[in-house]
């Protein structure tokens, strides 16, 4: 599929723009990184490893490679200027913390050409969710990925061959794991009572988060970092779909049910990283609270440079939200902003590559995680 056409002025001014902003930011984190050492985020000890596990917040061309989808430009305009199967315009988080830690960004797992899992895997999948389990390419699935990739390395050492990871990175890697929207979107798409959704719905999918995670250590695992989901209510996707009244909405202009969702998924999250804390011996897991990062990069949005925090750069149907079920990013007739690194949203449901830095910054101060270790703890023994 030919690329769209897409209107690109203004397109080098955004990526300076978001290239100063990143830089900054991370810069300032990292060195103060660690609860003040000096060290930094990036100090590690070993060569760090890393595995990640989740859904298109993630996914660094996991769907590209295993669905055959192709994500044009401007999908990756700021950055890469190249299609890389990210859902963004630029880098993802997960980019971002790699970076932090002076590795190479995270290969997709069932990317055949071009990948080095040298520094690790990336098994997340745009669309992925935790349940129905067995589902391509839900959580469980990534799962049985891993470990099979894991049989398969020390099956080639054992064998005098060359494998991508030693048991040794296996075992000081760290896991990462951040899914769970797209099972709480598609709950409220579903219009199951609110109720159900709380007190059903979502425990169902942190019991298989919790399950991911006792598998994983069962397996050798130690090292864990776990994202909650983000401010559903904040996304132009949400926002966009018709209403009776703006009574639901709070002063940021995002909608309070399903913010209210989000604070509960993720209080229901952090009880269970401290329930696996407690319970799993040597284990060290850490609960990072994306929605009070995300919230708060949209309610305070200037700060931070950003001009718009509810619209959509790529989409359609201009203003206030500039998103259509009907007309997604790179849709027929679809328009792209001239300069991302004034928008949050990319597409209505992902954030720019501007967003992204902010977003990772602040994950790497530690002050949203519980408990307060730097990313890269993993890698300082």
């Amino acid at each position: 599929m030919a690329p769209p056409p897409t209107r690109s002025g203004g397109v080098a001014s955004a990526a300076v723009v978001m290239v100063v902003l990143a830089v900054a930011v991370l810069a300032a984190v990292l060195v103060a990184g660690d609860g003040g050492s000096g060290e930094g985020a990036a100090a590690c000890g070993r060569r760090p490893v890393v595995f990640a596990f989740g859904d298109s917040n993630t996914d660094t061309g996991g769907a590209a490679a295993g669905m055959g989808y192709y994500f044009p430009l401007p999908e990756g305009r700021a950055f890469f200027r190249r299609a890389t199967g990210r859902l963004s315009d630029g880098r993802l988080v997960i980019d971002y913390l790699c970076e932090s830690l002076n590795m190479s960004y995270l290969s997709p797992y069932l990317e055949a050409l071009g990948s080095d899992f040298t520094g690790g895997a990336n098994f997340a999948i745009s669309g992925a969710t935790t349940l129905p389990a067995n589902a391509p390419f839900a959580l469980h699935v990534q799962l049985q990925q891993f470990l099979h990739f894991k049989q398969r390395s020390l099956d080639l050492i054992a064998r005098g061959e060359r494998g991508p990871v030693d048991a040794d990175g296996f075992r000081n890697a760290l896991y990462l794991i951040d899914i769970g929207q797209n099972d709480l979107s598609a709950a409220f798409g579903s219009g199951a009572p609110y109720d159900d959704i709380i007190h059903q719905r979502i425990p169902a999918v942190i019991s298989e988060i919790k399950d991911a995670i006792m598998t994983l250590y069962y397996n050798g695992a130690k090292y864990f970092w776990v994202h909650g989901t983000g401010p559903l209510g904040c996304l132009p996707q949400k926002l966009a779909a018709p209403r009776a009244d703006d009574s639901d909405l709070d002063h940021s202009g995002c909608l309070k049910p399903l913010n209210d969702a989000s604070y509960e998924f993720n209080n229901q999250l952090r009880a269970v990283c401290d329930q696996l804390s407690s319970q799993l011996r040597g284990a060290t897991i850490v609960c990072t609270d994306v929605l009070a990062i995300k919230y708060e990069l949209i309610a305070n949005h200037t700060a931070y440079g950003f001009e718009e925090p509810l619209m959509a750069c790529c989409g359609y149907g201009g203003p206030p939200y500039n998103y259509n079920a009907n007309v997604s990013c790179l849709g027929p007739g679809f328009r792209v902003c001239e300069d991302g690194a004034k928008f949050v949203s990319w597409d209505g449901v992902h954030y720019t590559d501007a967003a992204n830095a902010v977003v990772a910054a602040k994950i790497l101060s530690s002050e949203f995680s519980t408990p307060k270790l730097p990313f890269g703890y993993f890698c300082k023994e």
